[in-house]
């Protein structure tokens, strides 16, 4: 009889938070302060009683996050590219009988944009080293492009998915056969694009997140320059076409300098065992937000983080952390 493996939602009980310490100043417009937000990111974690594992990668890099974080936090110090767990770190299933399998996929930097030493390699070691069984699939995904509400539903984007700087040789029927043959997804709702701005070609955890079974939160454009006004609006219409539940949560609106616009999302927040951590702006709908996104969880307290030092490295907390699930 075949294993059924399946990738658990992500408020199922967690053991541990990994998150990526930044070390790279070509990377970063201000590292020192994208240090000093992911270190309170990874205090905030482990003040709330749950274990956090942040990467480090060198004794410099360590020294600096011991300064910056509580003590609980604990640090492991490996060799990575950038800090974006959620697509080079291990997605891990389970299946019915309390097993683990740690799942990964081709990675090619985003679609040939970012292609960094131990990007590749950092997610087998992560799994490998808590002990986990490791499988590699013959095609390319990133975590932060799939997000599953625990029935065997996913939503992603066809912006990312069915972008020919991943997999060109794979149509929609086979991507998937492929997201049920090795994520354990029956269902599939496809979203169109994702935000503007955004480097991982519209990545869907900056755009739409499961907060339970059926119920899908999205942003709700803000003002009439909203970049993304459109881009709610069919997300919406898609997700409502399929029966879900949409709950609406205030965009940050325009954020950006000129005419680039940044992929700013209040969507990349990260669920934890005990507190969902919520990125912040410096927008007039900050405090909203986080509100908005406690009121769907009514068993955790969010927490609202700045988050606009590591919005200039490409992505926020979500991007950064990769949950292990509890057996």
């Amino acid at each position: 009889m075949t294993t059924r493996w399946q990738m658990p939602p992500e408020w199922a009980p967690q053991d541990w938070l990994w998150i990526g310490f930044p070390h790279d100043p070509a990377e970063w417009p201000d590292l020192a302060a994208a240090q000093v937000q992911l270190a309170a990111f990874a205090s905030a974690v482990a003040e709330s009683g749950q274990e956090v594992r942040l990467l480090v990668r060198d004794a410099a890099n360590e020294q600096r996050a011991r300064a910056l974080t509580h003590g609980a936090v604990r640090l492991e110090r490996r060799e990575f590219g950038d800090v974006w767990l959620r697509d080079t770190g291990p997605l891990v299933l389970r299946d019915g009988g309390g097993r683990r399998l740690g799942q990964r996929f081709g990675f090619n930097g985003w679609g040939g944009k970012f292609l960094m030493a131990g990007d590749e390699t950092i997610g087998a070691e992560l799994a490998g080293d808590a002990g986990l069984p490791v499988r590699t699939a013959d095609w390319v995904l990133e975590g932060g492009a799939v997000d599953g509400d625990g029935t065997g539903l996913v939503v992603t984007t066809e912006q990312c998915l069915l972008n020919p700087n991943r997999n060109p040789h794979l149509s929609r029927e086979e991507i998937e056969n492929r997201l049920a043959a090795d994520l354990g997804f029956d269902r599939v709702l496809w979203l169109g694009d994702g935000l503007l701005g955004d480097h991982t070609d519209g990545h869907v955890d900056n755009l739409a997140r499961f907060v339970a079974p059926g119920r899908l939160a999205l942003p709700q454009a803000s003002a009439p320059d909203d970049p993304n006004r459109d881009v709610f609006a069919d997300a919406r219409r898609r997700a409502e076409a399929a029966g879900l539940e949409v709950l609406t949560v205030p965009s940050p609106g325009w954020m950006g300098e000129g005419d680039q616009a940044e992929p700013a999302s209040y969507m990349n927040f990260v669920i934890c065992n005990r507190v969902v951590v919520v990125p912040t702006y410096g927008s007039p709908l900050d405090d909203s937000a986080v509100a908005a996104i406690n009121a769907m969880f009514p068993d955790r307290e969010a927490i609202g983080l700045w988050a606009d030092a590591i919005l200039g490295g490409g992505g926020s907390f979500h991007c950064a952390s990769q949950q292990m699930p509890s057996a």
